[in-house]
């Protein structure tokens, strides 16, 4: 698997990474053999170094250090919150305009990579900023509904919870597509036979960071994966005005 390179200088790297491939190895997928590290590091020669990450299913852009240092340097930025990151989703109905999701979150633990983590730490806060940018209805009655209605939507993490995007719009009742964890499994099961839907619709559309060595406002921008955009495309043929 050859990656998409959307960014690279003697500091740092980023890819678009596609849906479906783990960042690095991890003890809930052992049988998987392609990471995003391994497969970086062999693409352009040298080692690499992951300073955040992104859910297996979810796409787009992927950041990475070239040394030690800047690692360090970009990690703070992740960590005090200054990166700015803005992701692309498609939800189930019409959701708001734009508005702020601000619900605490309590870790979500798997039971063999947190086996020591402790099941009762108190819940986190989380900020989600949201906003509507189409919508569409397509004639395809879902449950007691004549039509099924979506939203795309652009989403604003302000904190980095786990899952907080899928969990955040499960919670306004309004699930992201493909999502087999927090979705809605009619509706998954609606458009993968209908539209062929095969991945969670939720891709890291761009991130906004300090260049850890110039100091410039670097921002990174990976366009929407093949699947995703033929599926908007698709939708574009039923729009919905609100």
């Amino acid at each position: 698997m050859k990656l998409e390179l959307i960014y690279q200088d003697d500091w740092l790297v980023a890819i678009n990474k596609p849906a479906g491939l783990l960042v690095h190895r991890s003890l809930i997928d052992k049988h998987e053999t392609q990471f995003a590290v391994q497969l970086l590091r062999d693409q352009i020669g040298q080692k690499v170094y992951p300073v955040h990450r992104l859910d297996r299913p979810t796409s787009g852009v992927l950041l990475f250090a070239l040394d030690s240092d800047t690692a360090r340097q970009l990690t703070e930025q992740f960590t005090q919150g200054l990166v700015q990151k803005t992701y692309m989703a498609l939800v189930r109905g019409f959701c708001a305009a734009e508005g702020v999701i601000d619900y605490a979150l309590k870790e979500e633990l798997d039971p063999i990579a947190d086996a020591q983590a402790n099941p009762d730490k108190a819940a986190q806060t989380a900020i989600t900023h949201y906003r509507r940018l189409e919508t569409f209805e397509l004639p395809l009655p879902s449950g007691k509904h004549e039509t099924s209605r979506y939203s795309l939507v652009e989403l604003q993490p302000k904190t980095g919870r786990k899952h907080q995007l899928r969990r955040h719009m499960k919670h306004i009742f309004h699930p992201i597509l493909g999502d087999t964890t927090h979705g809605d499994g009619k509706q998954n099961q609606l458009l993968r036979e209908q539209c062929g839907l095969e991945r969670l619709l939720l891709h890291a559309h761009s991130l906004q960071v300090q260049h850890p060595q110039t100091h410039s406002l670097l921002t990174l921008n990976a366009v929407l994966p093949t699947d995703f955009s033929k599926l908007l495309a698709l939708l574009a043929n039923y729009p919905s005005t609100i």
